[in-house]
C-alpha cells in the first residue's frame, strides 16, 4: 500500500460476491443454488480496499443473498479495519443494509448503480477493483472451484490465494 502512495490503514472498501461451483467433497448443508448464476455451491463475499487487496471474506451457501451476508461481512470489516468509513457496493446491497450499516457500524454504504440503459459489460468506477480482485483470486487453481468440506476452509484457500499474489508484489517492489 506504502508502495503506492497510500496510508496504511485503509479507509474505504468494495464489497460483492461471486458464486463458486462446489465439487462432490462439499456438503449439502453448506451448499446452495444461486437461480441467478444457475450455480450449484457456494457463494464468497468479500471487502477489498481500493487497491484490491483483500480485508475480509465471508463464505456462505450459494442461495444466501447478498443483502443478507452483507451484515456478517460488513461487521466483520469493521472488527479488524475501525477506519473504513465508506464502503461501495452494487444494487444488491441496496436496502436496509445501508441504513443498519450507518446507525450500527457508522459505515456509509454507496451503491454503485449500473448506468441507465446498460445491456452490456461497462466498466464501472470504483466496481472494477473489486471484480479485478475476483479475477486475481480465480487464477489459483484451488480456488477456481471449491473442493473443502468447510466454508472456512474455503475462505482460508481465498486469503491464501490473496497472499500469495501480495508477497508476488512485495518481491517485484523490493527487486526492481
Amino acid at each position: 500500500m506504502q508502495v503506492e502512495g497510500r496510508h496504511r490503514q485503509p479507509t474505504a472498501a468494495l464489497v460483492d460476491s461471486q458464486s463458486v461451483r462446489a465439487a462432490e467433497t462439499v456438503g449439502r448443508a453448506s451448499r446452495g443454488y444461486d437461480a441467478g448464476k444457475k450455480t450449484n455451491g457456494r457463494k464468497r463475499h468479500i471487502a477489498v480496499d481500493t487497491c484490491g487487496l483483500l480485508l475480509a471474506v465471508l463464505v456462505t451457501g450459494a442461495h444466501v443473498q447478498d443483502r443478507d451476508a452483507a451484515r456478517p461481512l460488513l461487521w466483520a470489516l469493521h472488527a479488524c479495519f475501525l477506519g473504513v468509513r465508506l464502503v461501495w457496493a452494487d444494487s444488491a446491497y441496496a436496502g436496509r443494509v445501508v441504513d443498519w450499516a450507518a446507525a450500527h457500524l457508522a459505515l456509509a454504504v454507496r451503491i454503485v448503480a449500473k448506468l441507465a440503459g446498460q445491456t452490456t459489460f461497462v466498466v464501472l468506477h470504483r466496481r472494477w477493483c473489486v471484480e479485478r480482485t475476483f479475477s486475481w483470486i480465480n487464477r489459483c487453481r484451488r480456488t477456481v472451484r471449491d473442493y473443502e468440506r468447510l466454508p472456512g476452509r474455503h475462505a482460508a484457500m481465498v486469503q491464501l490465494a490473496m497472499i500469495i499474489i501480495m508477497t508476488r508484489r512485495l518481491a517485484r517492489h523490493q527487486n526492481p
